[in-house]
């Protein structure tokens, strides 16, 4: 596909307040609206008159009381609060996210199924394994399983849930009411799984969703997490501070990919980026000063903390990061934990700076600036081997998804980067995705 015909692609990860941790306090954000439905909606459909390609709900299974103090962390469940928003849109993906590690694959199958076919086709499913020990201690767990074994399971998970979404063939569902023939059964399939984590009879008690089944997303950027990811995942969000970086993430899981006999082009690689955007660089920057003012340095230090899986409060907020576990010694969150310490270390940060530098954006690159600015850096990224699209991450959302959605993405539809319509009803056509080909069927699916 030459660089004439590509569009970029670009996602909402729908932050209620907005993903600066201090968001919540700005003067200008409805903390009252936090979970309130026709809030969430109004960011959905704003979304989809800007033609977005979908919208992603994050999810973390556990919270502490030292959090909540400081912290606006409470938020609804994606899939739910998905399900809602299927009815108040028609076009924009939904993309919500769920653990391998505390639920099971019938479960998760029949849920997003059931998304799949109320959005007529617009359901993705970002995958997860969860990294902190409380969210394990929420799940029968006293620690987080190491990250290999929460790996080695979420690769039997996917595969026996792409068996349950497979179990139906798409032409299983008859419907004849003269002949009393409501499905052919010789076309829903009993597979009976038995391995080491899951043992799973099948089938699913839906038919075979719009899509053939959700598209496959994933986040992971460790090396068990590319490598999950080249085999699997459709689209792939994650965090790179720099274009080098990202350049050489693009290149090495395309590659990976290509080496699973996948096609690279079906694998669409999204940064996410924290923008904030003023009518003049300076007045952008004197907006994210104004955000980093409201923060709680205790706060901070306690989700760096816990992001990191290392208690960092002995230490002083003025002297440097101390010297933090090998990165495959690392239980939790082994990729944003590197690219804390790389970041830490290459701009010798304080354990103070550090913070302001992550409060934005907890590890994805953050742009304060004009329009143009943020659209220029867009299209480097894009033209130049380090993206197919983006993650859009607004520090703020109460005014800054409007400036993106208002000032950004009408200059990268002026330059042919981004669509002025869609031109297909499902997530997958939105990401120029093909339809899977049924594993059980006698004969492939058509896109």
């Amino acid at each position: 596909m030459g660089n004439q015909k590509r569009k970029l692609h670009l996602n909402l990860f729908v932050a209620s307040m907005g993903h600066h941790e201090a968001a919540w306090r700005h003067p200008s954000s409805p903390v009252q609206d936090i979970l309130d439905f026709s809030h969430f909606q109004r960011l959905a459909q704003k979304a989809e008159q800007a033609k977005l390609d979908s919208l992603f709900l994050a999810d973390r299974y556990a919270t502490s009381r030292k959090a909540v103090k400081y912290g606006a962390i409470s938020g609804l469940e994606p899939l739910t609060l998905l399900s809602a928003l299927a009815v108040v849109t028609s076009r924009i993906g939904l993309i919500g996210t769920v653990s391998t590690s505390f639920n099971e694959p019938f479960n998760v199958a029949r849920r997003f199924a059931s998304l799949d076919h109320l959005s007529k086709g617009r359901a993705g499913w970002n995958i997860i394994t969860s990294g902190t020990d409380g969210e394990a201690q929420n799940f029968n767990y006293e620690r987080i399983p190491e990250h290999r074994v929460r790996y080695e399971r979420a690769e039997e998970f996917l595969d026996v849930t792409l068996k349950l979404w497979d179990s139906w063939e798409a032409d299983a569902l008859l419907q004849d009411k003269a002949s009393g023939i409501y499905a052919d059964n010789s076309k829903v399939h009993e597979f009976n799984h038995k391995g080491k984590h899951f043992s799973v009879r099948g089938p699913l008690n839906l038919p075979r969703s719009p899509q053939g089944r959700p598209l496959l997303v994933q986040a992971g950027s460790s090396e068990d997490g590319k490598d999950f990811a080249a085999r699997y995942a459709e689209a792939i969000f994650t965090a790179q501070q720099s274009l080098e970086d990202a350049q050489a993430f693009y290149a090495d899981v395309k590659s990976r990919a290509a080496r699973y006999g996948r096609s690279p082009e079906q694998v669409i690689i999204l940064p996410g980026i924290c923008p904030i955007i003023g009518e003049s660089e300076a007045e952008a920057k004197e907006k994210e000063a104004q955000l980093h003012e409201l923060t709680h340095p205790a706060y901070s230090l306690l989700q760096l903390s816990n992001r990191i899986g290392y208690d960092l409060s002995a230490y002083p907020l003025d002297g440097p990061l101390p010297p933090l576990p090998a990165t495959e010694a690392i239980v939790g969150h082994q990729s944003r934990t590197q690219l804390i310490r790389d970041l830490a270390e290459r701009e010798n940060l304080t354990i103070r700076q550090l913070l302001l530098r992550l409060a934005g954006g907890r590890g994805h690159r953050t742009i304060a600036g004009t329009a143009e600015q943020v659209a220029d850096e867009l299209e480097a990224w894009f033209t130049q081997g380090a993206a197919d699209g983006f993650n859009i991450m607004p520090q703020i959302t109460n005014g800054g998804l409007e400036d993106f959605l208002d000032q950004v993405v009408p200059k990268l539809q002026q330059r042919g980067l981004f669509r002025t319509e869609y031109t297909g009803n499902t997530l997958r056509a939105h990401y120029g995705l093909d339809i899977p080909v049924n594993q059980f069927a006698s004969a492939p699916q058509v896109h």
